[in-house]
């Protein structure tokens, strides 16, 4: 099936991005730890970091894409290449003065997003710093997400979901040179890997200019207009990127707060970092293919087709992220053990950090589930909707994270992290349902149940597993040893969960064969 294709491209390719992106943590965290240096570079590259996951994987397509896409069919490639142009160059003027007035007024801005630095004056000003290096990758990352967006457009998805791997492999390239050159945890090192993240920015863009112009999508830089598209891209837009990209606001709020603990942004961070795994082969995945192909069936007036599409990219969600999710919430210590614990990453920073992980990870589905319920409003040109549903959701994510942050710390912001997205994909499915534009079917519900039931039976295999491997996830076995005991427990869930979703009638390894040889 197309759709399933599509979903693997973007799948294989975001697999590639966050292995990679595993590497890149591990390496940070035996060279900087979670000290002084280490929350700086978080608290800077949470910005770059949150618009590229803001633009570059989904949020931004959410207004772009159904335009440029009805441009294409309306009046053809070349209106639709004029109008992205006239986009291009609003958003770069725009971000220019945004970027401009960032880096002049950083001292300030850094009291609202890491007000917990200031008691720490050589804490404060590094994070200054390097969150002015970092900045400018806004202004990449955004012109990035443009022309994936139109590549997207037209179903050329693979060299788009490439990119974020460009950004990984500088920066491992980075902390090998840092860690070389025996910087180890210092300023040194925070600087090194923050130019890091602007050189990365710079490959992305190249590689996709050069590909879109290959395609015959080459945009150009002309006066900005606020053209009749322009703006009404600005009118989808700006609610568009606030419903897609609440999960990463309600990560950066939750940054804010944890900068009042020392290390807190730090585990935070490692533990975002395990989650977004599952949640970006999936979730990612699903923004960014179901969101054309919902704007062409409905401009085809297939609602039968619609809902066929959203009912699939559920089961495919619920299937893969609810024994992710399970996993994640019962052994998250080994995990975080045998990825991290080496050099500068303490034992004490691994127990503080999967707790936060287990916390994080019962939000997991619904991080998913609202990249499966936005698009369904973002076809129909409705970002205004999702946007109110997920200022209700910041709402409790401030409210819960302030609550229990000063009852049990940081794990309480990555609990109303959790409570706040199961709020707003419940309010998503609600509000779809209400219209009449989602309702279950019958495959989707034959499926539910078993699919529960063999995560269940999952959870206690990998306990029971757990306890039998403890020994062997001990750093001083050696990283071989632990990662051949990590494989061997994923190995055991993986195992339990295809014989059971096959047993129950989750999933048949029969229907599995026929869909990839369909595909």
């Amino acid at each position: 099936m197309k759709l399933y294709r599509s979903f693997a491209t973007v799948g294989a390719m975001t697999m590639v991005s966050r292995v990679l992106g595993f590497v890149r943590d591990i390496m940070i965290a035996a060279i900087l730890g979670t000290g002084l240096v280490a929350d700086t570079f978080f608290v800077a590259f949470r910005f770059p970091n949150l618009f590229r996951r803001l633009f570059a994987e989904g949020a931004f397509n959410a207004a772009f894409v159904p335009l440029f896409a009805k441009k294409v069919e309306g009046e053809g490639v070349e209106a639709a290449k004029k109008f992205a142009n006239e986009a291009l160059s609003v958003l770069v003027a725009a971000l220019l003065l945004i970027t401009a007035i960032a880096e002049i007024a950083m001292p300030w801005l850094m009291y609202v997003i890491a007000p917990g630095f200031a008691d720490t004056p050589e804490k404060f000003d590094l994070a200054v710093l390097l969150t002015r290096i970092a900045f400018p990758y806004l202004l990449l990352v955004s012109v990035v997400a443009l022309i994936s967006g139109m590549l997207n457009a037209l179903h050329r998805f693979a060299l788009a979901a490439f990119a974020p791997v460009l950004l990984n492999i500088v920066l491992i390239g980075v902390m090998a040179g840092v860690a070389w050159a025996g910087f180890g945890n210092t300023p040194q090192a925070g600087v090194a890997l923050t130019w890091g993240v602007a050189l990365g920015g710079v490959a992305q863009l190249a590689v996709l200019v050069f590909w879109a112009r290959r395609c015959g999508l080459g945009l150009r830089l002309q006066r900005p207009r606020m053209t009749k598209g322009v703006r009404r891209l600005v009118t989808l837009g700006i609610p568009g990127v606030i419903a897609g990209g609440i999960t990463q606001i309600n990560i950066l709020i939750g940054t804010i707060i944890a900068s009042l603990q020392d290390a807190a942004v730090s585990w935070l961070y490692y533990a975002d970092r395990i989650y977004q795994l599952p949640l970006g082969l999936v979730g990612i995945a699903i923004g960014v293919v179901l969101l054309p192909e919902l704007a062409r069936k409905l401009r085809s007036n297939d609602g039968a087709g619609a809902l066929h599409a959203q009912n699939r990219s559920l089961e495919l969600a619920l299937l893969l992220t609810a024994p992710a999710a399970v996993a994640l919430m019962v052994v998250p210590l080994p995990i975080i053990q045998v990825l991290f614990e080496r050099g500068a990453f303490s034992n004490a920073d691994t127990r503080a950090t999967a707790i936060a992980l287990g916390a994080f990870a019962a939000g997991l589905p619904a991080f998913v589930l609202i990249k499966v319920f936005s698009p369904g409003f973002f076809a129909r040109e409705d970002t205004r909707t999702p946007m109110i549903y997920a200022g209700i959701s910041v709402a409790v994510n401030i409210i819960g994270s302030l609550s229990l942050f000063w009852v049990i710390g940081h794990v309480g912001i990555a609990i109303a992290t959790s409570v706040a997205g199961w709020v707003n994909a419940l309010l998503l499915a609600a509000a779809l349902m209400k219209r009449g534009h989602f309702a279950f079917d019958e495959n989707f519900r034959r499926r539910v149940i078993p699919i529960c039931a063999s995560c269940l039976v999952m959870g206690a295999a990998l306990w029971g597993a757990s306890l039998a491997l403890s020994d062997w996830f001990a750093p001083a076995n050696g990283i071989a040893v632990q990662m051949a005991a990590l494989a061997a427990l994923v190995m055991c869930g993986f195992s339990v969960y295809a014989l059971m979703a096959h047993l129950t009638g989750a999933l048949r390894f029969g229907e599995l064969m026929a869909v990839l040889k369909r595909s």
